[in-house]
């Protein structure tokens, strides 16, 4: 067995061989299967027991498998809950899967281990059906609180056109509005004394200020914070439902309005885990693409961070600065793949097309360019008195924290953690770039600027690189399974023509297996978990996307402080909606 299965053996010795079933995958990822009713023990112990222990709950889902052909010789379930464990210690994952037979499956929450687990065991709730026993308020939290069913059972429908007409009568009005009133003490909140009521705020459902359709509802001495209450929900599309009625390669899309601010950013975290499972090696030429694309993203996301963190402060002139040039690195991206926002241009083996003649024009003057201007932002906004006076010291956690609760990305590197998985796992060529990984040491709203500026300067740095050495070659990998298939293979003879047409119409039939991928998108850690039971959609795709667990986590940094300080902390977590409700 290989270093880095290293846990198996230090499970199978603390729990014996018999409680423990692993399964190969793609990934390479320890995977293990544990029974209900020592699950909660075994990740007790790789939390705390275990030498360079897994303090992070990177990811909990779950998995329909009663439709499922060809499970590997894996254990008999109707349903699977899946946890996923990152070590920083060690560099490593590893992935505990549970069986569950029956129609109302039921294992113990591990809330008590991670608080971080109260959302994800509630969206197992939500979606699948499984109870978690012992969750301290397990309800609904992605769908509507009356909303009938588990969507992302195999059962539920998957499009409107299977299901009937909607109607919205008085009385299932009056019910749908009853069912949203908020009673605090279901969510554990408490008066503070008995001569003392609950005063509260409700915060959105509204875009500004919010960044996203979000409501948060606040319990408030004064001006004071004394608890907070997240409500999400509201820009749920069910993107992980639609994957699996989509073929493998007309997903792409659908990935890039996870984050609609990251772009290419969502196919590169979408089409890593599918190669992988598919044994697609990408060109070199197709890998750098990807990277200076990317990166380009990186930095128009960051860009409207800060604009948009200043506006939310009061300062208006940055928004408008960044916006404009922004408008620059989006000019370069149409250029190269036509699209804007969207482009959704990688593709499975590759990129859509080669790049357009005068790329390397448009992209040196970006590289040119944008360096003045973040040191004229940094000027403007970081070194500005009032910025400071409003951001240091305020919504901060520890690097322990950040840990505990799940953030990455910028926010974990600006507790003095410098961890990226752009360095510490290089994917798509990162491994061939000269850069750095900025962090701060605060770990408040004005270190997690910092962090950006910085982050900026560094994908510039990347881009130059690109810019400077692209190597030649093709765009796409000539693998079978790539998708669409190189038009080159279609005018040999019929049977090309035909393979040709299927491909392109019905995409690849991808390996029976599962694999997970993480990359470094803007906002931090983003993995997809795909599935495939040998056809041409997936069986389950789960989308970790960094935003959730880093709204989570906002009660925690918010309380003792003051209504605009929330203002303040919620620019700087860096999140939009649509990553937290998928």
């Amino acid at each position: 067995m290989s270093q880095e299965h290293d846990v198996v053996r230090e499970l199978q010795g603390r729990f014996g061989a018999e409680a423990l079933t692993f399964q190969p995958t793609a990934d390479a990822i320890p995977t293990l299967w544990v029974d209900k009713k020592r699950v909660h023990e075994v990740l007790r112990f790789l939390k705390y027991d275990v030498p360079l222990p897994y303090r992070t709950l990177f990811d909990l889902t779950a998995i329909d498998e009663r439709n499922r052909a060809d499970r590997l010789n894996q254990p008999a379930s109707d349903f699977t809950v899946v946890y996923q464990l990152l070590s920083y210690e060690r560099n490593a994952d590893v992935r505990l899967k549970v069986p569950l037979a029956g129609e109302s499956p039921s294992l113990p929450t591990v809330v008590d281990l991670w608080p971080a687990a109260n959302w994800y065991e509630r969206e197992v709730w939500d979606m699948f059906g499984i109870v978690l026993d012992g969750h301290p308020n397990l309800r609904r939290i992605l769908m509507p609180p009356t909303w009938v069913g588990h969507p992302l059972r195999k059962d539920h429908p998957a499009r409107a056109t299977e299901i009937g007409p909607f109607t919205m009568t008085e009385q299932k009005e009056e019910e749908e509005q009853e069912a949203l009133r908020f009673r605090p003490e279901e969510w554990g909140l408490k008066r503070r004394s008995e001569n003392e009521d609950f005063l509260f705020l409700n915060v959105g459902p509204q875009h500004p200020g919010t960044h996203g359709p979000f409501r948060i509802i606040l319990q408030l001495d004064g001006e004071e914070i004394l608890d907070a209450v997240p409500d999400i929900g509201f820009h749920h599309r069910g993107a992980e439902k639609i994957g699996e009625r989509q073929s493998w390669h007309t997903y792409i899309p659908y990935t890039d309005r996870v984050d609609y601010l990251g772009g290419v950013l969502n196919n590169m975290a979408y089409l890593m885990p599918v190669e992988q499972l598919a044994g697609i090696v990408v060109p070199d030429r197709a890998k750098v693409i990807r990277v200076m694309l990317a990166e380009l993203y990186r930095i128009s996301n960051h860009l409207v961070f800060y604009g948009t963190f200043a506006q939310d402060l009061g300062a208006m002139s940055p928004v408008f600065y960044a916006f404009n040039d922004r408008e620059r690195v989006i000019g370069v991206s149409e250029a190269i793949t036509g699209a804007r926002l969207h482009p959704s241009w990688f593709r499975i083996g590759g990129v859509a097309a080669d790049l357009p003649q005068g790329w390397d024009d448009l992209v040196g003057e970006v590289v040119d360019f944008l360096p003045g201007r973040i040191d004229e932002y940094e000027q403007m906004v970081l070194q500005n008195s009032i910025f400071k006076a409003r951001t240091q010291g305020v919504g901060r956690y520890t690097q322990e924290q950040a840990i505990e609760w799940g953030v990455t990305g910028p926010g974990l590197r600006a507790t003095g953690l410098a961890w990226d998985f752009r360095k510490a796992r290089p994917y798509s060529g990162y491994e061939w770039f000269d850069f750095e990984v900025p962090t701060a040491t605060g770990g408040d709203c004005y270190s997690r600027a910092l962090v950006h500026i910085a982050e900026m300067r560094q994908s510039l740095r990347i881009i130059e690189q690109c810019l400077k050495n692209m190597p030649a070659g093709p765009y796409k990998s000539p693998h079978p399974l790539t998708t669409p298939p190189l038009k080159g293979y279609t005018m040999h003879d019929i049977e090309t023509l035909i393979t040709h047409f299927l491909g392109v119409s019905w995409g690849p039939n991808l390996p029976v297996g599962e694999s997970t991928y993480t990359t470094e998108a803007a906002k931090g850690a983003n993995a997809y978990y795909v599935i495939s039971d040998g056809d041409t959609i997936p069986y389950r795709i789960r989308i970790r996307t960094p935003s959730y667990p880093h709204l989570q986590m906002l009660p925690e940094i918010v309380r003792g402080f003051m209504i605009p300080d929330l203002t303040a902390t919620l620019g700087s977590i860096d999140f939009v909606m649509s990553d937290v409700d998928r």
